[in-house]
């Protein structure tokens, strides 16, 4: 064999091998923006299996709501493919136009979700994991137990209660509780609710801002009562086993995480598969088992044990309040400053 032979068939042989193996450039990808908590969970029961079913390769983008929004932003809705949000601040993305409507015929397993998660905000993205905000109280200090959103106004419980900054998910509700008692829808006129946390003020030792300070005041034994949402509990009851979730008659409210699609995505037609398999039932059950996310497929099946940590199950789900977050994004700026005024900055 000559050396033009040899050349040709070593660039037939190179041309085959590239062929077969694409370079890392050509790989297909799907960009995340989400929070990055129980990143080792995640990583065995999402990432992995999703990356073989779709033979691509997931990266991501991790911070706060705020943050990741601010990015796709900034960048006209470009550069993420599947964005994960509070629905507070989904609602943020999509007055700003920065998602993009899901088609829903990619989405079978939407079917089989409770009906409140599949179109929360219309015909942009849907929730894949159900929260609540309510009260949780130390069982072994609170008597009576609480029973109801008024019962934060109780004179036993001055000087034992911590609020949620106004900043955080939880803190505009407190407005919203604050108009119920008063009996004045708080999006109407704001002042009669205002009126009533101004009675709060001796009862409030500190407003938390993160949910590790909130456990921190109940295994200090600060505070014995708190509006917070459902995910601190299992963490505040390691630290103080007679910490109790509050059975409201008048129900908790819900808080749902979503998942949409930017405007600029360079992927749709995966994210929309990707969607589709966070909302599977098995995975669903798979998450919720673990400790990951509270189940919005109905066909989720957990023992009291698994459950308890949860908003989980039909009756619960059906009792819960909804909240106008496009009302509330408009009111929170004057919000603010009447909260600032009552408990300073």
């Amino acid at each position: 064999m000559n050396k033009l032979t040899l050349a040709l068939a070593g660039a037939s042989l190179l041309a085959a091998a590239t062929a077969a193996t694409p370079s890392l450039a050509q790989e297909k990808t799907l960009t995340i923006s989400w929070w990055g908590f129980n990143g080792d969970k995640l990583d065995q029961f999402v990432v992995k299996p999703f990356e073989e079913k779709c033979s691509c390769k997931l990266v991501f983008e991790t911070g706060n709501n705020a943050d990741r929004l601010n990015k796709i932003k900034i960048r006209n809705g470009e550069g993420v493919d599947v964005a994960y949000f509070t629905d507070a601040y989904s609602q943020i993305g999509i007055e700003e136009g920065l998602f993009q409507a899901v088609d829903r015929s990619k989405l079978p397993n939407l079917e089989g979700i409770y009906e409140l998660g599949r179109a929360p905000q219309g015909e942009f993205g849907p929730a894949y994991t159900i929260g609540r905000v309510g009260i949780i109280y130390d069982s072994a200090k609170v008597n009576p137990p609480i029973a109801s959103w008024a019962d934060l106004w109780r004179e036993d419980l001055k000087g034992q209660l911590s609020l949620p900054g106004i900043t955080t998910t939880a803190g505009p509700m407190v407005v919203m509780v604050a108009g119920d008692k008063a009996g004045k829808d708080a999006f109407e006129d704001a002042e009669p609710a205002f009126a009533e946390i101004a009675k709060l003020k001796d009862s409030v030792v500190k407003n938390y801002n993160t949910g590790s300070e909130l456990v921190n005041l109940f295994s200090t034994g600060e505070i014995t009562t708190s509006i917070a949402q459902d995910f601190t509990l299992a963490q505040i009851q390691a630290a103080v086993p007679t910490a109790a979730w509050a059975d409201l008659k008048d129900g908790a409210i819900a808080t749902l995480n979503t998942v949409n699609i930017p405007k600029g995505a360079a992927n749709v037609e995966l994210a929309h598969e990707f969607i589709n398999f966070i909302l599977d039932p098995k995975l669903q059950q798979t998450l919720a088992e673990n400790g990951v996310d509270a189940p919005i497929a109905t066909a989720v099946k957990l023992t009291p044990e698994q459950a308890k940590q949860w908003t989980y199950g039909a009756d619960m789900v059906a009792g819960l309040k909804r909240v106008d977050y496009s009302k509330m994004n408009a009111a929170k700026s004057d919000w603010l400053d009447r909260w600032n005024e009552i408990f300073g900055m």
